[in-house]
């Protein structure tokens, strides 16, 4: 009876998009490693799973993984549609009730707009938005990502622009296509779907495919190839068909581009495995396990038709196809911001990424990603405990650590390696290794997952603030480096780290940070300055409150707030303008209070 629900279960996921699926079934297989796990009719739904999983089933439902997207119907919201505004130049946002409708109301000087909200996105941190503008109301009819987000750690509106690293924008923007922009990331599609650039090269149409290996250096990168052409030309005819497009004459040079734009053009909510991030997301296509247990899912790609392959010498561990996985998705370089770390630029030899959501691909380029898996450290089927994630950062949390580097497990060998006292902060392993400069959703840094030495002569002559300062936030820069040097035999080039600082090194490192740094180092000495609760940084941080990029200015914010206990009540979403008397005023305010 199992078997037959499972084949049931599995038929019913891949139909249920209300379009003609693919119709061949998948390859008779006894057990054993998976066969095929990346075409469309491989998949089988979350549903399928929930027979044998149920408590991982049951745990994954509620998880911000699973509610990543989600029906505006019948999800729980948490932003309140209240009549409340959000203004970006001469547009204004209202978020209102209409009878059960939740409507995102736009007024600007190019046109006024009503969009029913149709989905929510996220809901960790912040929830975003899909609308239709109902063509019965002068709209098109199409989901569109709408413009404002809200944030739960401040429990107000913020225009979805600024979500990101783009400088001041005069208007809202409300023309992006769901369909076409966010939605290969935030659901569930078959795998197959998004290697079409990896298949064929840069020079492929856009399409929502073209998610990660793009950004990461070739000696990382995992090439695609196809083992079997007719094959797999067969399989792009299918989707092409599928998604409602026409079919074009030739090989693969001629299926590859069109799959891509027919994608583009044609993928809608309807198309999808299924909505939201599903099992299968993560584990690849197991229609062929749920119908027969004993055949056995896999991280790897596999199919008869295409293979990927892990990077150029190494050998594709377990780990590094987890580690892969997660990086599917969790890889962005967000915008067009130009910097990176390790004084790299986003288009020309890229460092890791300063914002949140490049995890994944940060720790592809580190020390640790052939062995350690994310899922050590994150459980993908729930959300992570709070303390759980702070006591990783203790050296309560070098367990994860000691497995393979086991030579530092005493008290004396991990004191001499880290020249800290035994219990202190400075003997956390992921505290000096992982530390905490990423720009995060709710405007405090997360760590950095590119894991590395805080004494690397990459990060300390490239990037600012000195990662030691993260700690010692009173320090010089001079004092800094010389106790690295000393203590692990380093030399740091002064001209260099005077580009960086100015002629006098002798300065403390995150206030020379805020005065020369780039915009995501200023963040950083600005957030470490908020939770250290630094008085005496208050008057250096208001100016930020007007910064040309205003997520700066959210991290501003909420630095002041931490350190004041304040609200500090200014919309720092406005035109610099008027934020910057906003924020004159507070200061003279706070000066001439008792």
């Amino acid at each position: 009876m199992k078997l037959v629900l499972a084949i049931a279960t599995a038929m019913t996921a891949v139909t249920a998009c209300h379009a003609e699926a693919p119709v061949s079934p998948p390859p008779v297989q006894q057990a054993g490693p998976i066969a095929s796990n990346v075409l469309r009719k491989d998949y089988a739904g979350s549903r399928a799973c929930a027979d044998c999983h149920d408590e991982i089933y049951k745990k994954w439902q509620a998880s911000p993984m699973r509610n990543m997207t989600r029906d505006a119907a019948t999800a729980v919201i948490r932003a309140p549609f209240d009549g409340a505004q959000l203004r970006v130049g001469d547009d204004v946002c209202t978020m209102e009730m209409r009878g059960s409708d939740r409507v995102m109301r736009l007024e600007s000087p190019r046109g006024n707009h009503a969009f029913v909200v149709t989905k929510v996105v996220g809901g960790r941190y912040r929830e975003d938005f899909v609308g239709v503008e109902p063509k019965s109301a002068g709209g098109d009819g199409v989901e569109h990502v709408l413009p404002a987000t809200y944030v739960f750690s401040t429990k107000s509106w913020r225009y979805k622009g600024y979500s990101v690293m783009v400088t001041e924008r005069p208007w809202m923007s409300w023309q992006g296509v769901w369909s076409q922009e966010c939605i290969g990331c935030h659901n569930t599609l078959p795998l197959a779907t998004l290697l079409y650039d990896d298949l064929f090269g840069p020079k492929l149409p856009p399409y929502q495919g073209k998610m990660q290996d793009r950004v990461l250096p070739r000696s990382r990168t995992w090439p695609a190839k196809a083992l079997d052409e007719r094959g797999l030309e067969g399989v792009l005819a299918d989707e092409i068909r599928f998604l409602g497009g026409t079919v074009p004459m030739g090989s693969l040079d001629n299926l590859l581009p069109a799959a891509a734009t027919t994608m583009e053009q044609k993928l809608d909510g309807n198309h999808l495995v299924e909505l939201g991030i599903g099992c299968e997301a993560c584990h690849n296509g197991a229609a062929a396990h749920a119908a027969e247990p004993k055949i056995v899912p896999s991280f790897a790609a596999r199919s008869g038709v295409l293979e990927v392959d892990p990077p150029h010498g190494e050998a594709g561990t377990k780990a590094q196809w987890i580690d892969h996985t997660c990086a599917k998705c969790h890889t962005v370089l967000f915008s067009h911001y130009p910097f990176t770390w390790e004084d790299g630029l986003r288009r020309k030899n890229p460092g890791g990424s300063s914002i949140s959501s490049g995890e994944g691909r940060d720790f592809q380029l580190g020390a640790c990603s052939t062995q350690l898996t994310c899922s050590t450290c994150h459980d993908p089927h729930t959300e992570d405990p709070k303390a759980k994630l702070a006591e990783l950062g203790t050296p309560a949390g070098n367990h994860v650590c000691l497995t393979c580097h086991a030579q530092y497990a005493t008290d004396d060998a991990l004191a001499k390696h880290s020249h800290h006292k035994i219990g202190g902060a400075g003997t956390a392993c992921i505290a000096c290794h992982m530390a905490k400069k990423n720009m995060g959703l709710d405007y405090v840094l997360n760590r950095y997952h590119r894991i590395g030495s805080p004494d690397d002569p990459t990060r300390v002559e490239g990037d600012r603030p000195v990662e030691c300062a993260l700690c010692h936030a009173d320090k010089t820069v001079e004092s800094l480096v010389s106790t690295m040097e000393s203590w692990w035999g380093k030399h740091y080039d002064r001209s260099k780290l005077a580009r960086l600082y100015g002629e006098d090194l002798n300065v403390n490192a995150l206030r020379a940070t805020l005065s020369l740094g780039k915009p995501h180092e200023q963040a950083v000495a600005i957030a470490t300055w908020g939770e250290l609760r630094e008085q005496d940084a208050v008057a250096a941080i208001v100016p930020m409150l007007s910064h040309e990029y205003p997520l700066v200015r959210y991290f501003a914010q909420r630095a002041l707030q931490q350190i004041t206990g304040d609200p500090v009540a200014i919309d720092v979403g406005a035109p610099a303008a008027i934020v910057r008397r906003a924020a004159d005023a507070w200061l003279r305010a706070r000066a001439t209070s008792p």
